[in-house]
């Protein structure tokens, strides 16, 4: 049996791995050898391992996690494509995120700090018919598209006339886990099944508007609370986003987006 099996040093160099990498997938129960010299401790491997060391590299050379690799290794067939293809809608995810980055980088660096006009102004009361949900930061632009597929129907089925735009309301901080609301102004409703109604009371604003994707709506909230910092005001939530041009109107460079920030004066 041991002169049918490869020694550690061989069998990494077959499978074009480290000695250290497969003691620590040893370590960690993603690929045991075959067997452990109880005196010496050396590792042996079988030669019909380097499948699975081989498929270990290859996912490890795409930075997909070792406990993702786990699970797809012990996986039949069809549950192996399902995890793999939830890993690969992650990277794409990030991927769009990273490209997001890259093009306020590239932004900033050629023009500085957009210059966003920060006005201040007051907001009049308004009744929002609104479905609310819970996401991550990361999933916020589809959260607020699966909203609008609620939101709308519900609208409809209850008879309520309602004309654009779209709001969304957000907290001052977005956390790990942020409700959020999606709504549109409306004086008709009430115990709508699928629908709540919220009033936003009137008072004071900072507002300003971005033109643009809405991945660099940063830059904008960047203008928007350093000016309202910079007047000494208090920001207050909910923040509000009014989207006058969407995504089903213009191409994203010509997305229009109003933003509004409730602020009171500081107290001493």
């Amino acid at each position: 049996m041991r002169d049918e099996l490869l020694t550690i040093g061989r069998f990494a160099r077959l499978c074009r791995l480290s000695v250290k990498q497969l003691r620590h997938y040893d370590e960690t129960g993603l690929l045991a050898p075959v067997r452990v010299d109880g005196v010496s401790g050396y590792r042996y491997y079988a030669p019909e391992q380097a499948g699975d060391a081989l498929t270990i590299a290859l996912l490890r050379e795409m930075d997909v996690p070792l406990a993702v690799i786990a699970q797809a290794l012990g996986a039949e067939p069809e549950s192996r494509a399902r995890i793999l293809r939830a890993e690969r809608d992650r990277l794409a995810e990030r991927i769009s995120r990273d490209q997001a980055r890259l093009e306020m980088l590239e932004r900033l660096a050629e023009a500085g700090l957009p210059g966003h006009e920060v006005v201040m102004g007051g907001e009049p009361e308004r009744r929002l018919a609104v479905v609310r949900t819970v996401c991550t930061p990361a999933e916020i632009g589809q959260k607020v598209e699966q909203c609008v597929g609620r939101l709308l129907p519900a609208l409809g089925r209850a008879g309520i006339a309602w004309e654009p735009p779209l709001w969304a309301l957000y907290p001052l901080d977005l956390e790990e886990r942020t409700r959020i609301a999606v709504g549109v102004q409306t004086s008709h409703g009430e115990g709508v099944p699928g629908l709540e109604f919220e009033t936003l009371p009137a008072g004071p604003v900072a507002e300003t508007t971005h033109i643009g994707p809405y991945a660099q709506l940063p830059l904008a909230y960047h203008a928007l609370f350093a000016a309202v910092h910079e007047r000494g005001l208090r920001p207050r939530a909910p923040v509000r986003e009014v989207y006058l041009v969407g995504p089903t109107a213009a191409p994203r460079e010509a997305l229009k987006t109003r933003l509004l920030l409730p602020v009171q004066e500081r107290t001493a």
